[in-house]
């Protein structure tokens, strides 16, 4: 499973109804979520906008792509692109920065009992 930890910015003046739209999302677009491969999907909102999403999905690659078919998704993101800034012509589901995974404790305590194992 890989992990995904991306960020946007939110409007700083649509902050409050940024939240209330993720408090009521669509029962099909939940499902499609689930239906292509986003799980444990979590997004984080700070006071400033700064918006940060974390998915665990087997390709981010093709849980994009898979959501980029449906019909629920073009209307949820068309409706959802006011609130972010900098996104040029891009939607939210493909205008996100990905960031680098570079600390994973589970990894970390693995690699050490594995290295300890073999000593």
């Amino acid at each position: 499973m890989q992990r995904v930890c991306f960020r946007l910015r939110v409007k700083p003046d649509r902050l409050e109804e940024y939240k209330a739209r993720h408090r009521a999302v669509w029962p099909e677009m939940l499902q499609a979520l689930a239906d292509h491969g986003w799980h444990n999907y979590s997004l984080f909102l700070g006071e400033d906008g700064l918006l940060i999403g974390y998915v665990e999905t087997p390709s981010i690659e093709e849980a994009v792509a898979g959501m980029g078919t449906t019909e629920v998704n073009a209307r949820w993101q068309a409706e959802m692109a006011q609130f972010f800034e900098d996104l040029e012509d891009a939607q939210p589901d493909t205008g996100f920065v990905q960031l680098e995974e570079v600390f994973h404790l589970e990894d970390q305590l693995a690699a050490a009992h594995e290295k300890q194992w073999n000593e």
